[in-house]
């Protein structure tokens, strides 16, 4: 059954340092609304530029996603990202005061708990969602990287990490329930890097903000306490630092055995969340990182975006808005004219409609129409999508029982495949304009996730002929 969206119940803030570029920050979770996704804000700067967080935003992929739109650039998003993604929240506005969210103690855990002090809160529209349907692989063979997705009832993740470091051996994480794991056994598990790292790392501009406190340090370099502390001080991260026996720095407990392996996850579950849509499907993971990480995001994007997932258009009831009986008293049209069976998502606030049309071998144009081929005629498309679209007026104050809504026009009309009986059209419907009773939209039909049918309509509102008595 497809889920409703969420967002938080209230605005929620956190100040501190940004672990990479180190600066001093103020970060809210504000409440946005349907359809808005995640939104970073740079309110720091000359009209608080939006920075929608999706992949094709992304500009950097040193240890961190870095998402920029003109000059406004926000570093290390994921972290943040996983932890809407982990509790459930589709919508919500990220505003900063500075370049990057503040470090926290290096994982999800503050963010999922700023979520939790604001709360969620259901909104009317359902989920937009991905159903992976067939295999999607992407592979890194200089690094050894495979990532592939399967299709899958769930979003599931598996990840495998192996550094050839004794410290940190082969390591794999699965994560099978999102509500019931993440909060618990992912979202606490924290950032990682190698020591030999750390002076390169910082030579490079990166971890400004890190400190003992927000990061594993693994062990594997040979130096002293004094050496290691004169480096570290170098870079201005001071305290009683040493070796320690464990394997990493200061005989740091893990939260995790493989507590690294499970950041590895953490780090991917946001930065998928740059797909801009939720994930229904398995995805399997070896030797990720985030350059992986966001060209597999970025497959996935142009595989599917602008089509329909099955899953979204159920028909079962729990999906319908309006059913048959519901249409019959908007629409004037009635057999065999009557070209919409059910209307499945009705979001007046973003002017948007999605209904269907189960295509049968009873339809009674198959009689004249290609009989020995049936295919079901262009222009009922058409017919079909303008009636869908038109139910859209109902929000805008038309009423069905005075007046009626006539087709005027259509343009740059494309059929792309056949439709035949045994279709089913998912008709989705944009209002681009409605004044002077003069209505103009925007439709595609799919069948399957495929785009079948597209164009742009037009139809006006006038008043209903009074029948004689």
């Amino acid at each position: 059954m497809s889920m409703k969206q969420r967002t938080i119940g209230a605005e929620v803030t956190m100040d501190g340092v940004g672990l990479h570029t180190g600066s001093l920050t103020s970060m809210t979770f504000k409440p946005a609304a349907e359809n808005t996704g995640y939104r970073f804000v740079r309110a720091d700067l000359a009209g608080s530029p939006v920075i929608p967080a999706i992949v094709d935003n992304v500009v950097e992929i040193a240890r961190g996603t870095t998402l920029a739109v003109g000059e406004a650039r926000v570093y290390t998003v994921e972290h943040v990202l996983a932890a809407l993604v982990g509790m459930g929240v589709d919508n919500c506005t990220i505003e900063l005061t500075s370049n990057e969210p503040p470090v926290g103690d290096g994982s999800s855990m503050p963010y999922v708990e700023m979520i939790q002090k604001a709360g969620i809160v259901e909104q009317q529209t359902v989920r937009n969602e991905i159903i992976i349907d067939e295999p999607i692989r992407y592979v890194d063979e200089q690094r050894g990287t495979e990532i592939v997705a399967l299709p899958n009832d769930d979003f599931r993740v598996t990840v495998m990490v192996d550094y050839k470091n004794p410290a940190l051996g082969s390591q794999h994480t699965g994560l099978f329930d999102m509500d019931k794991e993440f909060v618990t056994e992912f979202a606490p598990a924290r950032t990682f890097c190698f020591l030999h790292e750390v002076v390169a790392l910082h030579k490079q501009g990166l971890i400004q903000g890190g400190n003992l406190d927000n990061a594993i340090v693994i062990v594997d370099q040979e130096m002293s306490d004094e050496e290691l502390r004169a480096t570290l001080a170098s870079m201005g991260v001071l305290g009683n630092a040493v070796l320690g026996t464990t394997g990493f720095l200061n005989n740091n407990a893990l939260r995790y055995p493989n507590e690294p392996a499970r950041h590895k996850l953490l780090d991917m579950v946001g930065d998928l969340a740059l797909v801009g849509y939720r994930i229904r499907g398995q995805v399997l993971a070896a030797l990720p990182g985030h350059a992986a990480n966001i060209e597999f995001a970025r497959k996935v994007r142009k595989k599917y975006e602008g089509k329909p997932s099955p899953r979204r258009f159920s028909t079962h009831a729990a999906s319908t808005v309006f059913d048959a009986n519901a249409i019959l008293t908007m629409l004037p049209h009635r057999y065999p004219f009557l070209m919409v069976d059910r209307i499945v998502e009705f979001a007046p606030e973003q002017n948007k409609i999605i209904g269907l049309k189960n295509i049968t071998s009873n339809e009674p144009q198959f009689m004249g129409h290609f009989p020995n081929r049936p295919i079901f005629p262009g222009v009922l498309i058409m017919e079909a999508m303008a009636q869908t679209g038109c139910l859209l007026l109902i929000s805008k104050g038309v009423d069905p029982d005075s007046k009626l809504v006539v087709f005027t026009g259509m343009n740059n009309v494309k059929f792309r495949r056949e439709v035949v009986p045994g279709d089913q059209l998912v008709m989705e419907l944009e209002m681009t304009r409605f004044r002077f009773n003069i209505c103009q939209l925007v439709g595609r039909a799919y069948v399957d996730g495929q785009l079948a049918a597209e164009a742009e309509l037009q139809a006006a509102v006038v008043d209903r002929e009074v029948a004689p008595k």
